[in-house]
């Protein structure tokens, strides 16, 4: 059978193309020596799912433990512990019935249902006396669990932790989803239930997050289709995925699976270019696959709201890096902390941030606004382009505004959607995040030509000078002389006359346009 890049569910090295699993993560296996309860967390898609199978076969072949793998995404919707407690047991049930474990038919007989309070942790004593190894147990999607039923779930591990010494219980277990453990007891607060005491959350001696690929493992995984099939991916392709991924396994995945089936169509004997990557990554952000929609539907919750708006504004001092709400968007992968600076994880998820935050206003300018600013020359009137900006914003920003659940962030998703409707044509944004740094670096290219832009807010005297200092620093790396600095003004009172205006400044030899609006 010929491999493959897989981008649903786990992978399995007989079918598809892997970057070897254990040996990223090595430092699993002195935790389960040592008999430790540790939490494994990473985003979505990020390989955990096929670690657990790996570690399951590891240690299934290597005789020392037995290993069992069970998911609890089917307790789900059970909040109540009686319910969820006995969905966890069918749970168990069914995964050690179809695992490669010893005398599966002793696993929970003769039990009380009605003890949902022991009833885990009654289960899996009386199992771990009928088997002659220790037992390892990795539960996957711990997410799933909810309110009464996470509580009960956890207390009966821990009381089967503290005593195991002299009552059978697993050597090591792992808890693994795509949040720390901290957000559990977090979430628990928040709705006001007592945990009592002892916490059962603090068996847990380690939380471990999976890192992306690097770009030695981006190359690895590549040369095995190339190997296999005698297809190249060119050096700057391979860069380029990284540059896009910053080494997000799915994304590296899906970005050679839609080059090689979509765009090539299979076609082994053409090379694999960084020109293809780029029309890849376009077409998997325009098309929105799963991944990217199930990790956008985030956006809408409340608590990433109020870390990604200030992200996108550059708000100053708005973030805490030790908030609850700050490390869940950083476990969810939707961000990342670069030399404590928050980003997008990715300049993939970048991209589609703002395009989904804006896409009402897109659509509605698609039919609304004819796009006047493109030259014969294949070059943008910029100038024109924001002068025409700033009539649409004094004529349709309060009807915009109320329509976005980031009202903070509206002017730089208005902007930026207006922009978007001219780049269409031929062109494309790059974007700049900076939070805590009072702004948002884009530049649009089209053609041959960049056009830097920083949008801040009014926040006093000394925004423009400021803003002058920072789009020419910003400028000075990207290598332009021509710039324009956008001010949105949102003091309340202010008349239109104060914060509508344009004039030309110069900073450090450069030209730079004033944008007020």
């Amino acid at each position: 059978m010929q491999k493959y890049f897989n981008i649903a569910g786990p992978c399995h090295p007989d079918e598809h193309y892997m970057v070897p699993v254990l040996e990223r993560n090595k430092s699993l296996l002195p935790l389960i020596e040592q008999k430790q309860y540790f939490v494994i967390h990473a985003a979505r898609q990020s390989g955990k799912t096929t670690l657990l199978h790996e570690l399951v076969d590891h240690f299934t072949q290597e005789g020392k433990y037995y290993a069992l793998y069970c998911s609890l995404e089917q307790a789900q919707v059970f909040t109540e512990a009686k319910e969820g407690i006995l969905q966890i047991l069918n749970t168990l049930r069914f995964a050690v019935k179809y695992s490669q474990l010893p005398n599966k038919e002793k696993f929970a007989r003769q039990l009380d249902v009605n003890d949902t309070a022991n009833l885990i942790k009654t289960a899996i004593t009386d199992y771990c006396l009928a088997l002659d190894k220790p037992l390892v147990i990795f539960f996957d999607e711990i997410d799933a669990l909810q309110d009464s039923t996470l509580i009960s779930f956890l207390r009966q591990l821990r009381n089967g932790y503290i005593t195991r010494s002299r009552i059978p219980f697993p050597h090591s277990i792992a808890l693994v989803g795509m949040r720390n453990i901290r957000d559990y007891k977090s979430k628990i607060r928040e709705d006001r239930q007592t945990l009592g005491s002892p916490s059962p959350f603090n068996i847990i001696t380690k939380a471990l997050t999976l890192r992306n690929f690097s770009i030695k493992e981006i190359e690895g995984l590549y040369r095995q289709h190339t190997q296999a099939t005698g297809q190249v991916f060119e050096k700057a392709a391979v860069e380029s995925v990284h540059d896009y991924t910053d080494g997000q396994p799915w994304l590296v995945n899906a970005i050679a699976r839609e080059i090689i089936m979509e765009i090539l169509e299979n076609d082994f004997t053409k090379k694999i270019t960084a020109a293809h990557v780029d029309q890849a990554v376009k077409n998997i952000l325009l098309r929105r696959d799963t991944h990217i929609d199930s990790l956008l539907e985030r956006l809408k919750e409340e608590r990433v709201r109020k870390v990604m708006e200030p992200v996108i504004t550059g708000e100053k001092y708005a973030i805490s890096f030790t908030d609850d709400d700050t490390q869940y968007c950083l476990d969810l992968g939707l961000l990342k902390n670069e030399d404590n600076v928050l980003k997008p994880a990715n300049k993939m998820y970048a991209e589609v941030i703002i395009r989904t935050l804006s896409y009402d206003l897109q659509y509605h300018m698609e039919s609304q606004i004819e796009n006047r600013w493109v030259k014969t020359d294949s070059s943008l009137d910029m100038n024109g382009l924001l002068k025409a900006f700033q009539q649409f914003w004094r004529e349709n920003s309060e009807i915009w505004q109320e329509k976005y659940q980031y009202q903070e962030a509206a002017p730089h998703l208005i902007l930026q959607a207006f922009l978007q409707r001219v780049v269409n044509s031929g062109g494309e944004v790059s974007r700049e995040y900076a939070a805590n740094k009072g702004r948002m670096d884009l530049c649009v290219h089209y053609g041959e030509n960049k056009y830097p832009i920083e949008i801040k807010l009014h926040y006093g005297k000394k925004t423009i000078p400021e803003g002058l200092e920072q789009l020419a620093g910003y400028m000075d790396t990207i290598g332009e002389s021509t710039g324009w600095l956008v001010i949105f003004d949102r003091r309340k009172g202010a008349a239109w006359k104060e914060k509508i205006y344009w004039k030309t400044e110069e900073e450090d030899g450069k030209t730079i346009h004033v944008v007020g609006v």
